[in-house]
């Protein structure tokens, strides 16, 4: 989403009321949980860059068991590695061209490994009246990066947001991002608790591939039908075996062209076997379990792809006293899918700002980030068999809890070394600094039935 505008959030008496009779560690009374967690002690990466850190994002690379994390800090965006599967990270650096100078700005980074372990992170920036995603390149397993290139709008004065870069398993670089062509069509949604969200707009979910190692990028594929007017963002791209493209989208409803009023939105899956060039009639995701609304600041939806080529899919709806994080999955390439069932124990009208990665076959580890606990932002994981349901309840990653007024970022870091070793990531103020953002990691080692 766009940049934070703001960090404090103010709570009712009532709802911290409500909140205090919360069990979270409350299972479903059909199962008892199976499945257990050793979890270790969250340590901060981000103590050498001033001021505030947030908004982590990771990817792995189980070959060198390294681990990297990417964030919005560092004067720009910070970058900082595990070479020994999460135990201890190094001191961060600062990406190429993440600096903001003039008035311009970074944000929303993203990253990913290629097969021959190369690492590529992405970021959004804006500077001369156009906003594009800039790619970086480690070659040294994430020591030092270079400028790999950027991408070129084709628009003046465009809009743009999100982006997620993925390689296939031939080292080419599938980028998508949010675009529109017209920054002044799109108006924000400001929340006092976090960043900002769309009221209206010519927002599009739009892919662009690499095969020379992001020095060059394709022209765009409309992802989302409809361009200009899709009303699509937030579009996570994952590479198959066979260098098929699955990718979900938040997709929002779209009046009054050419004014786009953005109404409610659904989760909406798609898949491209040619590259790119083109996609499948967008299926809605999970639509029985509700709607997205347009105020909706974090970022929503994320998608994993299992070993047996399951994929699974997590997002959250909204309700004018409710928030549901969710969790469906497909064994048809995303043609169909399951009915949702929510992983966390709350439905508490607080952000549940969800991720999903796949384990062994038939087995998902759901996360989620969350300030529905009164005293703050803390960071949760669950399991999920297609077979059994759900292995454990909620189990609590992190230590601490996060001040509630002060903003985490729109995403956190969740990824498999191995299909039962695990690293989160996550932005929380702890004390004893409850007013600065800090990224913390740990590992999470999981014992299945």
């Amino acid at each position: 989403m766009q940049l934070p505008r703001a960090s404090n959030r103010s709570r009712s008496a009532a709802l911290l009321g409500a909140l205090a009779a919360l069990v979270l560690t409350a299972g479903p009374a059909s199962a008892a949980p199976d499945a257990s967690y050793a979890i270790g002690t969250p340590t901060t990466l981000s103590a050498a860059c001033a001021g505030q850190n947030a908004e982590t994002i990771q990817a792995v690379d189980p070959a060198a068991d390294a681990v990297y994390e990417a964030w919005i800090g560092c004067k720009g965006i910070g970058l900082a590695r595990s070479l020994n599967g999460g135990a201890a990270f190094g001191v961060p650096v600062t990406l190429p061209g993440s600096v903001g100078q003039k008035g311009a700005r970074s944000w929303d980074p993203a990253v990913t490994v290629a097969p021959d372990g190369t690492v590529y992170a992405a970021f959004m920036v804006s500077r001369s009246g156009l906003t594009y995603p800039v790619v970086d390149v480690s070659t040294d397993h994430g020591a030092t990066f270079k400028t790999a290139g950027s991408v070129t709008p084709p628009d003046a004065n465009n809009w743009g947001d999100r982006d997620f870069i993925a390689a296939g398993p031939d080292g080419t670089l599938y980028l998508t991002w949010d675009y529109g062509p017209s920054a002044a069509a799109v108006t924000f949604i400001c929340a006092p608790d976090g960043s900002c969200a769309f009221a209206t707009g010519d927002l599009n979910a739009v892919l662009q591939k690499s095969t020379d190692g992001g020095k060059t990028w394709s022209a765009m594929s409309h992802i989302s039908p409809g361009y200009p007017d899709s009303g699509a963002d937030s579009a996570p791209v994952v590479a198959e075996p066979d260098g098929s493209l699955d990718v979900v989208y938040q997709g929002y409803t779209v009046t009054d062209v050419p004014t786009d009023n953005l109404t409610v939105a659904y989760t909406y899956a798609t898949r491209s076997t040619d590259g790119g060039a083109s996609w499948t009639p967008p299926v809605r995701v999970g639509g029985e379990a509700g709607t997205m609304n347009n105020s909706e600041w974090w970022i929503d939806g994320s998608e994993a792809l299992g070993p047996d080529g399951t994929l699974y899919a997590t997002w959250d709806t909204q309700s004018p006293t409710a928030d549901t994080g969710w969790l469906s999955y497909s064994r048809d390439h995303g043609a169909s899918w399951s009915t949702p069932v929510a992983a966390p124990a709350d439905t508490l009208a607080a952000p549940h700002i969800m991720q999903v990665v796949a384990g062994p076959p038939g087995i998902a580890y759901v996360g989620w980030l969350s300030s529905s606990d009164p005293r703050g932002y803390a960071q949760y994981l669950r399991t999920f068999s297609t077979t059994r349901g759900w292995l454990s309840a909620p189990a609590q990653v992190s230590r601490s809890f996060g001040t509630p007024t002060v903003w985490p970022g729109d995403t956190f870091g969740l990824s498999a070394l191995t299909p039962t070793h695990l690293v989160l990531a996550w932005g929380s103020a702890v004390a004893p600094t409850p007013a600065t953002d800090q990224i913390w990691a740990t590992t999470v080692g999981v014992t299945l039935p």
